[in-house]
């Protein structure tokens, strides 16, 4: 039977399903909470920003609303996934907005902030495409390390007054963190921070913790006296003890395609602000890693603002503020698997060496990949994969097209060298955090410009290694101009020599090796306390011009090297000073 449709009729059936199509753009957040549930000081917004992002993903909504206000997180009804997070920590994982497989979503969160209860990590994009993250703000009510006000100190201890937003117990003797259920916070590390500046104490050095937690006793007056031999801390300033472990980073981006974070605030997180690995085109537009604005925290992130491994495309930071986190402003690198064992001229295993690399999947079939020298970083040729076996999270089988150089040995390194992201930092705030500001090893082009320095260690620093961290560098194309540099490196000379500084192991042929390729210096100010403007070694094209240099007396030099470029085994070296 033949059913006959007037044309009216068939205009009106598309329009309401126009209608309806575009009614499911947009969800917002307020139709999945109870009525005045948000203003309640128990109400857990977990599980209705659970529902609703389900909700995005099956309607292929483009839009989640969030109405402004304040919204307490716990993992209670919190998604959980086993995760490999390159240079944190593997684990089982509970996730707010698990954002994995979902395309074409914006989420606006109007000013939102986000208060975080415990091991719970806010976000995670994983085979994401098309996802626009905007105001919001992240904290968390117990921060993952501690701080302790340094209230007097004698041979082997030091007296610590701790404010309650870092609850702790002297247990058996030893003095432990925990949150108000009774949970354990552990402690891997001590560096003194200086109140007044809020920044490291001048040329302090990391105390890592063999053991832990440390001895200690409750005094009369409920201060704390801790033991530690050698231990020392000047009165008035700030101990802070590190996170033992990088469990809980804010943005966990893995396997994904263009991804904007727009206007957040990251004012704490137990591990990285932004991890990005195996993603194409990333941006950060205003994203501030920073203690809250008026807190006490001395502490934002308590690992590296932003880290990223074996990105592509583009990498941009713009108008961004990273400051006060326990390690760099960014890291920018690939991943470097060792040979451990050679099966036949085109089969072999290689090994992921660090622990926290571990399950990384950093090569694929059809990849090209370059062999290295494990001690010198010298090329020993490029091949191609033909087939990809993953064994376990630390091997993985590799055949080839054609024959590796006869020259690879056990323990040489392997990387990709397809997975480089053009870089541009620009308009961004780093200063006043442990260690250095970035390390630049993309092998694309990359501009640094109109940025703000105040870091510890260098500013710039162009790392890699095959035997230790196992982060592959060699930059090929580096502009580094119209930035300030002020008073960088009153830390400690293990976070860099010079504000512009190479800190790559290269143990034999530096004669010959030339890891580092082409970085152009230009229309800089640099304000200098301690002389050495940069400090280079095994690099080919170090171009430096038309920069100032304006001498300051803000830091004490306590070293003997009075040169303002030290160049090691370099070649091409034009310096205009």
């Amino acid at each position: 039977m033949k059913i006959h449709i007037s044309l009216p009729i068939l205009c009106l059936i598309c329009l309401l399903g126009c209608k309806q199509q575009s009614a499911i753009d947009t969800i917002n957040l307020a139709d999945y909470i109870p009525a005045d549930s948000v203003s309640s000081t128990t109400y857990d917004a977990t599980f209705d920003i659970t529902r609703a992002l389900s909700d995005c993903k099956e309607m292929k909504a483009s839009k989640l609303v969030i109405p402004k206000a304040i919204y307490r997180i716990t993992p209670n009804y919190a998604s959980e996934k086993y995760v490999f997070v390159s240079n944190n920590d593997a684990g089982l994982k509970a996730f707010l907005f698990d954002l994995s497989n979902i395309s074409n979503l914006e989420i606006d969160g109007n000013g939102s902030e986000f208060i975080l209860e415990g091991f719970i990590c806010p976000f995670l994009l994983d085979n994401s495409i098309n996802i626009t993250i905007k105001n919001l703000s992240i904290d968390f009510k117990r921060p993952f390390h501690t701080e302790g006000l340094i209230i007097g100190s004698g041979k082997g201890y030091i007296d610590l007054k701790f404010s309650d937003e870092f609850p702790y117990e002297v247990k058996n003797g030893k003095l432990r963190f925990i949150d108000r259920n009774g949970s354990l916070y552990p402690y891997g590390n001590l560096l003194e921070f200086n109140a007044g500046q809020r920044e490291t104490e001048f040329k302090v050095f990391d105390n890592w913790l063999f053991t832990s937690p440390l001895p200690a006793e409750i005094l009369p007056n409920n201060d704390i006296r801790m033991y530690k031999e050698d231990i020392i801390g000047k009165t008035g300033n700030i101990m802070v003890f590190g996170a033992s472990n990088r469990l809980i980073p804010a943005f966990t981006i893995s396997d994904s395609e263009n991804i904007l974070l727009s206007n957040i605030n990251i004012y704490h997180c137990g591990g990285m602000g932004v991890i990005g690995q195996r993603t194409k085109d990333i941006e950060l537009n205003k994203v501030m890693v920073s203690p809250r604005p008026n807190g006490k925290r001395i502490i934002s992130a308590t690992a590296d603002a932003t880290h990223f491994v074996n990105c592509s495309g583009y990498l941009r930071m713009i108008d961004c503020t990273f400051e006060n986190q326990k390690d760099d402003a960014t890291n920018i690198h690939g991943i470097y698997a060792v040979v451990d064992k050679i099966i036949s001229p085109t089969e072999i295993i290689v090994r992921l060496k660090h622990r926290q690399q571990f399950g990384f999947d950093f090569i694929k079939k059809g990849m090209n990949v370059e062999f290295e020298d494990a001690r010198s970083l010298i090329s020993k040729g490029i091949c191609k994969i033909k087939e990809v076996k993953r064994l376990n999270k630390e091997c993985t089988f590799v055949t080839f097209s054609d024959s590796i150089p006869s020259s690879v040995r056990l323990k040489d390194p392997m990387a990709s060298i397809e997975a480089y992201p053009e870089v541009l930092i620009k308009g961004c705030t780093i200063q006043k955090n442990r260690a250095r500001g970035l390390l630049l090893s993309s092998r694309a082009k990359i501009v640094i410009e109109n940025n703000y320095f105040h870091t510890p260690g260098s500013a710039i620093l162009f790392e890699g290694d095959g035997c230790y961290w196992y982060e592959q560098s060699g930059v090929r194309d580096v502009i580094i101009r119209n930035n300030i540099f002020d008073n960088c490196n009153f830390g400690n000379d293990s976070w860099g020599i010079g504000c512009i500084g190479v800190n790559t192991l290269i143990m034999e042929d530096k004669d010959k090796s030339r890891y580092h390729r082409n970085i152009v210096v230009t229309d800089n100010q640099f304000n200098i306390f301690y002389p050495t403007i940069a400090y280079l070694y095994c690099v080919d094209g170090f171009t430096f011009k038309n920069n100032k240099i304006q001498q300051s007396d803000k830091y004490k030099h306590v070293h003997t090297e009075t040169r303002r470029f030290v160049t090691e085994d370099c070649s091409n070296i034009s310096i205009e000073d």
